[in-house]
């Protein structure tokens, strides 16, 4: 593997682009750690200290710890993420939003466009309940977190906000198209392993005094190892549907007559359902943390992630994302025109509608294993973390997002290799007298 690693260096291309998305995420790292002006930072720090097994535990864990400094990226990404989901649902119900999306990459362009647009209202939107919020949170020790409050402040932290959110999302459209790997899901992940050494120390901490025990504690790295293996494996797994191509003729030349599959992953909506479902849940958990009112306590109460009723919407919103998000990236009647197109069917199935319905029927099958795998992983070591009442919150949904994104990271990486004939991650070595 470390041998083969050297091959990406190799590939000028490849290696523009692991160096842009290395530059980019350090960009976005450096902007974590400025902070939003007219904020006492120590007090603020010791708020989020004591609120750390709150929803604010769950939302500074995906803005890499931006919300606990209150940086210029306290929003995060999750204000694009959540306008994407509106956007994507709107595709369903509103025509004008139904046609744009079948007008290929124009209409895409348009529906990102839109997206965009969503996103600078939302983060408006969150900036100033959050101002409004800060205004009135004191310390345990009876400290201001605002040094001077009033209309200039909120207007300030809502521009600044909603200015940090706008430039993470462009960072992430940057890696998308110039980078390796999906942006958004990138960013996400630098933000969760950026927080590991932190985490580590203070785990080594509470060992050290007393209030997590030895036992518990490799209980916590065999749990860990466990669920990273059952991630690798399940997103590893595909459903192969056999598929054959008929001979024919095109001039002098004769094609098809192959035997081949079509591959379904178990997992197709990847790691894209528990950010959806968490970005839904942590949008009304954080604004009711911050209004005092005696309604919005109740729901914030409702809203934490060791909450039975958080864990039960939680996996509800991944059910519903799993089966959403497959519907809008995999089409079978797409798949089955395309295949009866170029002379390919799947035996025993009739080409056309049938092979559809077929392909449907697979794949619905798959997402309900997929989905209930995810939520699986996602919830139930935090849920075990919570009911053994151990201070340690980097649960199943960090270690889904890090090990997944690694993973489709690492597989573009393949794929840039294998089309310019060099040896694969995953492939066998050949033996040294090879001339």
């Amino acid at each position: 593997m470390l041998d083969r690693l050297q091959n990406v260096g190799r590939v000028p291309e490849l290696r523009r682009r692991l160096l842009f998305t290395l530059a980019i995420l350090g960009v976005y790292r450096i902007g974590v750690a400025i902070p939003t002006p007219g904020i006492n930072g120590q007090a603020l720090g010791e708020y989020f200290k004591a609120a750390q097994a709150t929803v604010f535990g769950m939302v500074n864990l995906f803005s890499g710890g931006a919300l606990e400094r209150f940086s210029i990226f306290a929003l995060g990404i999750m204000p694009y993420i959540s306008a994407s989901i509106i956007l994507q649902l709107m595709t369903l119900v509103v025509p004008y939003l139904e046609s744009l999306k079948k007008e290929g990459e124009q209409g895409q362009k348009k529906i990102t466009q839109y997206t965009r647009y969503g996103t600078i209202l939302l983060s408006l939107v969150q900036g100033s309940f959050i101002s409004l919020g800060l205004e009135q949170i004191t310390t345990p020790a009876g400290g201001s977190v605002v040094f001077d409050p009033g209309w200039s402040f909120r207007l300030m932290t809502m521009l600044t906000l909603t200015a940090g959110t706008a430039f993470i999302m462009w960072l992430g459209e940057q890696i998308t198209e110039r980078g390796l790997g999906n942006g958004i899901s990138l960013i996400i992940f630098a933000g969760i392993v950026a927080a590991l050494p932190s985490a580590i120390t203070d785990t080594v901490g509470f060992v050290r005094q007393g209030e997590l025990g030895v036992l518990v504690l490799v209980f916590l790295g065999v749990l860990m190892v466990a669920v990273v293996g059952a991630i690798i494996f399940v997103e590893r797994g595909q459903r192969r549907i056999p598929v054959q191509y008929a001979k024919r003729v095109v001039g002098r030349r004769m094609y098809g007559g192959q035997n081949t599959h079509l591959p379904l992953k178990v997992n197709t909506a990847g790691v894209i359902p528990p950010i959806f479902a968490s970005s839904l849940l942590i949008f009304p958990g954080t604004i009711a943390q911050f209004v005092q009112f005696p309604v919005f306590q109740q729901v914030s109460s409702y809203l934490q992630p060791d909450a039975i009723v958080y864990n039960l919407i939680y996996v509800a919103a991944i059910v519903f994302f799993c089966y959403f998000y497959t519907a809008v990236t995999f089409n079978p009647d797409d798949v089955a025109e395309n295949m009866q197109k170029y002379g390919g069917f799947i035996p025993g199935i009739r080409p056309g509608k049938r092979t559809a319905a077929y392909i449907d029927r697979i794949l619905t099958r798959l997402t309900l294993g997929g989905a209930i795998y995810v939520s699986l992983v996602c919830v139930l070591p935090t849920f075990l973390i919570a009911q053994f009442n151990v201070p340690f919150f980097f649960g199943g949904t960090a270690l889904l997002i890090v090990v997944s994104v690694a993973i489709d990271t690492v597989a573009q990486m393949q794929s840039h290799l294998i089309q310019r004939s060099y040896e694969g991650f995953m492939s066998k070595g050949k033996g040294k007298g090879r001339g």
